[in-house]
């Protein structure tokens, strides 16, 4: 699993849940039903001050784990991504990158 923070390009759903993404020069389609999560983050180490009203955000951040397959390589395997978005400005950034699903294998017959 690889550590990052790069900005990627996120089109989602009416009700926030990311559908596509533009990354790398690449477009994905989200294959499989999302998850979402909120994880603290060190604000006081990130910030100088907190400001007033500004509790979204601040505290904690949303991560999204999406199954992604390249839109023009439908068969490829899929890639399992960490996204947050940030709340003030809605920019998503890539924040891991998880190891291809292997594909299950049926037990052969004896």
């Amino acid at each position: 699993m690889g550590m990052f923070s790069e900005s990627v390009d996120v089109v989602c759903a009416p009700s926030g849940q990311p559908l596509e993404l533009d990354w790398a020069g690449r477009h994905y389609t989200v294959c499989a039903e999302p998850v979402r999560w909120y994880e603290r983050r060190q604000w006081w180490a990130e910030e100088q001050r907190a400001p007033l009203g500004s509790g979204p955000g601040l505290v904690d951040h949303e991560i999204w784990r999406v199954q992604v397959r390249r839109a023009d390589s439908p068969d490829q395997e899929s890639l399992t991504l960490d996204l947050t978005r940030h709340v003030g400005s809605g920019r998503w950034r890539l924040l891991r990158i998880h190891d291809a699903l292997l594909p299950v294998r049926k037990p052969e017959s004896a």
